[in-house]
């Protein structure tokens, strides 16, 4: 046979021995059975395999035996292709097998570990073909644990990639604290800087209309009116040449805790301010922001100076401005439009019954109105309109004189003493009226809101239920998106804020201007026919009352409905002028009166947009789909 021929032992048949059997691997005896048997190897190995019980020999003698063997069956080969053969596997095998297994293992599981790591990296990047390119300047981000890099040399405080702040906020009034706490409970990180946060002490932001508080509700922050002594209000009462009339929202369809909220506007900022504080991932710090950081047309954050006077800067892929009408940070990101038509003084009136409870009171006076209206439960504040921008000096006491002897005379008998106390006590304030359409200039990285964003006159007290329904829209819009660090895409999508907020903001907006104007006293014999037809409209009562307060109050912000009232009113104001016999002073007065009326209201609808007013939903912006992430 084949096996008996060979003249080399098998490498697993050593010589017999006495002691106990044992199994053991030895490359030299593999080197030396393989060279000699090339040719007969697999049939060899296993039938030797399978036939002989291999033993053990002293480690000496396996040596002398292998080494012996293995010079035999070298000698006896004489093939020049066998030799190569030969060298090729006596080098393979000079090394110990299991290092040879060991290196194999490690090669095989780096080979793993750089796929795994690659695959994992190309998930992230293949969500959005479209921004490989951008994103491959942000490798080495993505792959650096949730953490923020402090730079104390320069001053800075910026966010890694997938990590730190979200949005920050410049401002913490009502709308930025507002904000902070709506974007915070949907898991936004958020940094608020405000330049003062102790209780802030206005004269206006004093009136949440019911649409207001509606939206107070929907954003989950109804309990910060209370616990401040705010009331509820219920109304209007409106009061001209010794007669009134009342004017009740329209409030049977809803909740019995649904009204109209006064308060002092500094408690009702601190309650928001607080509430908004106590989430874990919200940072209120008192600074000064001073410029907003850009970089290739992108805003990226801001450069603000804190308490102590350090400089730093703050970065977040989204900058939301709502640092009040004397905003210093618009003009980059608007195009203003700042008009003053008046200026308010305040005073507060104490321990006085207004004539109704729980109403408003506006004094169709003369030569603009006057407001009362409670904001705590013995105080009641009183707003005096003065048109223009020059007030009398308060210093050397031309502004209590024309107090007492223009305004008093026209206040109703039961807050007259009150006012005049007031008056003396001497604690007197003024504020502008600034109006500013919404002009928006959109740019990456941020967004205006509130009275940066947006004035109207205070007359209607509008100013809070706007902001309140901006931040409800811009929530819903932010909802669906997770990542807010593709600053060109996430503007685009942004732009449909502008639009979805005209409803509600053009309605308070224009009926805020238009009412100012009906309701200031004019020589022209148009306007005091106008002014004298929308306070015998409103007094009719029905439509003609529920119909323009549901529009005041933010329950019904149609802007079509305050068209078809507005012009009601005029029509109204014809309708008197005509009857019971119409003159020919009377039609030109009547002409006059409409033509009065579109002069008064289409400005303002144009500064507003008929488009984006009436027609929203035929822009583009409107449908716009939030962007893929």
């Amino acid at each position: 046979m084949l096996l008996q021929k060979a003249p080399c032992p098998h490498p697993y048949h050593p010589p017999p021995s006495s002691s106990p059997t044992t199994f053991r691997f030895k490359s030299s005896n593999i080197v030396t059975f393989l060279l000699h048997n090339h040719n007969n190897y697999q049939p060899h190995l296993s039938t030797s395999f399978h036939n002989h019980k291999p033993t053990t020999t002293t480690a000496t003698e396996k040596l002398s035996k292998s080494s012996s063997t293995s010079n035999s069956c070298i000698s006896s080969s004489s093939s020049g292709s066998f030799s190569l053969i030969r060298t090729k596997m006596v080098a393979m095998v000079a090394v110990d097998p299991y290092v040879l297994w060991t290196f194999f293992a490690s090669l095989l599981g780096f080979v793993a570990l750089s796929v795994l790591r690659r695959r994992n990296y190309g998930n992230g990047m293949a969500k959005d073909r479209s921004k490989v390119q951008k994103n491959k300047n942000n490798t080495n981000k993505s792959l650096v644990s949730e953490q923020c890099v402090k730079s104390s040399d320069e001053g800075e405080f910026r966010p890694v990639y997938g990590s730190g702040t979200d949005v920050i906020i410049v401002g913490a009034g009502v709308a930025g604290a507002a904000l902070a706490h709506t974007l915070a409970k949907e898991g936004r990180r958020v940094h608020v800087i405000e330049r003062d946060l102790t209780e802030p002490d206005r004269i206006v932001g004093e009136l949440l209309q019911p649409g207001g508080y509606l939206k107070l509700i929907e954003l989950g922050l109804e309990d910060c009116v209370e616990e401040i002594d705010a009331q509820r209000v219920l109304g209007y009462a409106l009061f001209k040449d010794g007669k009134n009339t009342r004017l009740t929202y329209p409030l049977e369809q809803f909740h019995s805790d649904v009204a109209g909220r006064s308060f002092h506007n500094g408690r009702f900022i601190q309650r928001m301010r607080e509430k908004a504080s106590k989430l874990t991932n919200v940072q209120l710090e008192q600074g000064t922001v001073t410029s907003l950081l850009e970089e290739n047309g992108t805003i990226k954050g801001v450069q603000y100076k804190t308490k102590d006077g350090q400089e730093l800067k703050a970065y977040a892929p989204l900058t939301i401005v709502c640092d009040g009408c004397f905003s210093n940070l618009r003009r980059s990101l608007c195009k203003p439009q700042v008009e003053v038509p008046s200026c308010f003084v305040g005073l507060i009136l104490e321990n006085c019954e207004l004539p109704f409870a729980n109403h408003g009171h506006v004094i169709l006076g003369d030569p603009s109105p006057i407001l009362f209206y409670p904001i705590s439960s013995t105080e009641v504040r009183c707003l005096v309109d003065v048109p223009g921008q020059k007030l009398p000096p308060i210093a050397n006491g031309e502004m209590a004189n024309y107090l007492k002897t223009v305004v008093a005379p026209q206040v109703p008998p039961e807050l007259h003493d009150a006012f005049i106390s007031a008056v003396d006590k001497g604690n007197i304030r003024t504020m502008p009226n600034r109006s500013m359409p919404a002009n928006p200039q959109p740019t990456p990285g941020a967004l205006l809101m509130g009275d940066a964003f947006n004035m109207r006159h205070p007359l209607t007290g509008g100013g809070m239920t706007v902001a309140l329904s901006d931040i409800v829209v811009l929530r819903d819009l932010l909802k669906p998106l997770h990542n807010l660090h593709n600053p060109a895409s996430l503007c685009k999508y942004l732009e449909s804020f502008y639009t979805l907020r005209k409803p509600v903001a053009s309605t308070i907006n224009t009926l805020a201007g238009a009412l100012y104007k009906v309701f200031s006293a004019s020589p022209d014999e148009a306007r005091k026919e106008m002014r004298q037809a929308c306070f015998d409209y409103l007094s009719l009562g029905g439509t003609c009352s529920t119909g323009p307060v549901a529009l005041l109050s933010g329950l019904n912000p149609h802007p079509l409905s305050l068209v078809l009232h507005f012009f009601g009113v005029a029509v109204y104001g014809v309708g008197r002028l005509l009857l019971p016999f119409p003159s020919p002073k009377r039609i030109w007065i009547g002409a006059r009166l409409i033509l009065s009326a579109w002069g008064i209201i289409f400005p303002i609808i144009k500064a507003e947009g008929v488009r984006q007013m009436f027609f929203p939903a035929t822009i583009p912006a409107y449908h716009r789909a939030p962007p893929v992430e």
